[in-house]
């Protein structure tokens, strides 16, 4: 089972392991409603394929996802407020659907992970990291209202005080971090990150799939109040989006964008 080679998210299929790649990586895989459109749509079809019994979600290119496509909500202009909701709103079906998933689901995260992004890695039961990761909420400088599980979910991982502190400070999250707060399970080198993952899979595939889906169950957010947090964070990204401080905020950072000595990382 495999997509085109021009969707923004392939799907291909290994034994019972099916691999999801996150494929915008000329953009860095920055979410747009399409990516996550067909993020949802590679779900249900691994949802209901009986013969699948674990995914692998990995991305193209040096980055895993930066979030939501800044370039995209600066061009909506007077319709930004409804994109945002629209986009937030697929973003928060992505997670919740991955969050209570009837499949374990493994991230292989090889690369940045910003902004919303995040939850998407947060709603897998094991994360795999390389050296090359990390996590950066970018909200407080670029003039955003926190999204993608960010509030809603990070700080049952890593604790209030610290998510408080990373997200007002606008911190970079290490590896190290990551691993030492509860946010990763392994780390692993850049250049066995896929067989590692695929391996990892495989081995939680051989398990009895009774026991797998009550200890999954058992152990992953809860979804209806998972999906009311992230509702609240979706409210107030959409009445800060509309803001003359964010307008501002984007502009600055599509500026830093384009003179390499000013960018984010």
């Amino acid at each position: 089972m495999s997509t085109s080679s021009e969707s923004l998210v392939l799907l291909n299929r290994d034994g019972p392991v099916a691999r999801l790649t996150l494929n915008r990586s000329a953009r860095h895989n920055s979410l747009v409603p399409e990516l996550l459109q067909s993020l949802l749509a590679a779900l249900d079809a691994c949802a209901q394929d009986d013969s699948i019994r674990v995914l692998v979600l990995s991305h193209a290119g040096p980055s895993f996802s930066t979030g939501g496509d800044v370039h995209a909500f600066h061009q909506q202009g007077e319709k930004i407020a409804e994109y945002a909701a629209e986009l937030v709103g697929l973003l928060n079906q992505a997670i919740v659907r991955m969050a209570s998933f009837n499949k374990p689901i493994i991230a292989a995260v090889d690369g940045a992970v910003t902004g919303g992004a995040l939850g998407l890695v947060l709603a897998c039961d094991i994360v795999l990291v390389s050296p090359r990761a990390s996590f950066t909420p970018y909200y407080v400088d670029v003039g955003f209202s926190p999204d993608g599980g960010w509030t809603a979910m990070l700080p049952t991982l890593i604790g209030l005080a610290r998510a408080r502190s990373v997200q007002l400070l606008n911190s970079r999250i290490s590896v190290e971090q990551a691993l030492a707060w509860g946010m990763a399970a392994k780390l692993v080198p850049s250049d066995q990150m896929p067989d590692e993952a695929t391996a990892t899979a495989q081995v939680v595939a051989r398990k009895v799939i009774g026991s797998v889906c009550n200890t999954r169950s058992l152990l992953r957010f809860d979804p209806a109040r998972l999906a009311d947090a992230l509702e609240r964070e979706r409210t107030l990204f959409v009445q800060q989006i509309v803001t003359e401080e964010a307008r501002e905020g984007m502009q600055r950072f599509l500026i830093g964008r384009s003179h390499p000595a000013l960018a984010c990382p």
